[in-house]
């Protein structure tokens, strides 16, 4: 099984926060609802009760349509994405960072 990611380990694993996740990961690709909640590892059911939430905040935007099928991806240009991704880039520092200071305290021991 995988690490969480430092955004999970900050939310927790509700499923919204998987979805979020999922698409952060993910940014810059287009994805089924269907391809979303099997990477998000999560029941569609969930991914449709959270659905709204995501389109109300403009989170997420539709690419593409072919026949029934439309695929989705994350919205940069919303200002609560920009926020989220700014969260996962300030996280990833922090991280690096507190293991750049444990290998300093390892040289030095």
């Amino acid at each position: 099984m995988a690490e969480k990611s430092l955004l999970l380990q900050l939310t927790g694993e509700m499923p919204l926060f998987k979805i979020l996740d999922f698409f952060v990961d993910n940014k810059g690709i287009d994805f089924t609802k269907k391809d979303i909640a099997a990477g998000a590892g999560i029941s569609k059911a969930s991914l449709f009760n959270y659905w709204p939430e995501l389109e109300k905040y403009l989170i997420i935007q539709s690419t593409r349509k072919f026949g029934k099928t439309k695929l989705f991806t994350l919205n940069t240009q919303s200002p609560i994405t920009k926020k989220i991704l700014e969260l996962e880039s300030t996280l990833i520092r922090q991280a690096m960072l507190k293991a750049s200071n444990k290998e300093e305290l390892a040289v030095e021991a």
